[in-house]
């Protein structure tokens, strides 16, 4: 075997890739390189990528999601970074007509590359159907909540009672005729205290003392509205 740079035989092992493959280093020209490497241009086949999707609904960091599929670092963080970028930031629900309708809100702590940029996600969940029927990402103020009230769809503000804990922010924004602020031992906001679990435990971003943390805030935001769609989506088919 020679260096594919310099042509030296003076070559070592020098550790593998993320594949397994072993790798190998020229002791003259410092070359690092692997033995009979894969095209770079290679099309990654439809069932890989249809994995991918699927992976990125687990609880998987990007680093596993390389391991298991065997696609490169580079690929996928640029695969991440385009399917991130087109993801719908307003929720897809089934048609509600006008009637008495249910909706429990309640905001949950995440973070975008140190904990001291904190990205508070609030939702809006349907108490009847359990789909999301609101979300914003942002800060833990007035402005941010009133950013959820205008993401729920029109018959939700019209109809709507909502159920919050006591966060002032709620009382600024939420028609005071339709709201109510009750404390968890009451129950009443139970379905989105368990959605804000499910969420934690599906996407890694959000798992706490974890290494997935996001570190670029439009992915962090995509991650989370990929999530969204799809469990709106679960419950259609259920």
């Amino acid at each position: 075997m020679k260096c594919p740079r310099c042509h030296s035989g003076a070559i070592v092992k020098n550790g593998h890739i993320h594949t397994g493959k072993q790798k190998y280093a020229c002791k003259e020209c410092r070359r690092q390189f692997v033995e009979n490497p894969q095209n770079r241009n290679q099309a990654i086949p439809a069932d890989t990528i249809a994995l991918i999707d699927r992976l990125l609904l687990e609880r998987m960091a990007l680093e596993a999601i390389m391991r298991v599929t065997g696609v490169s670092s580079t690929w996928l963080q640029k695969y991440v970074n385009e399917k991130y970028k087109q993801i719908p930031r307003q929720v897809q629900i089934t048609k509600k007509s006008k009637r008495r309708l249910t909706i429990e809100c309640d905001e949950m702590w995440s973070f975008v590359l140190r904990k001291d940029n904190k990205q508070w996600i609030w939702f809006a969940l349907d108490v009847e159907t359990h789909e999301i029927v609101g979300a914003y990402i942002g800060m833990r103020d007035a402005k941010a909540a009133r950013k959820l009230w205008d993401s729920l769809p029109p018959v939700y503000r019209q109809c709507a009672v909502s159920y919050t804990d006591f966060w002032n922010a709620y009382q600024v924004v939420l028609p005071s005729k339709r709201h109510r602020a009750v404390g968890k031992e009451t129950g009443l906001t139970n379905h989105i205290e368990r959605f804000n679990c499910t969420i934690r435990q599906r996407v890694s971003r959000l798992v706490r003392k974890s290494l997935s943390f996001s570190k670029n805030i439009e992915n962090h935001i995509g991650a989370i509205w990929n999530f969204i769609h799809h469990y709106n989506e679960s419950l259609c088919l259920a």
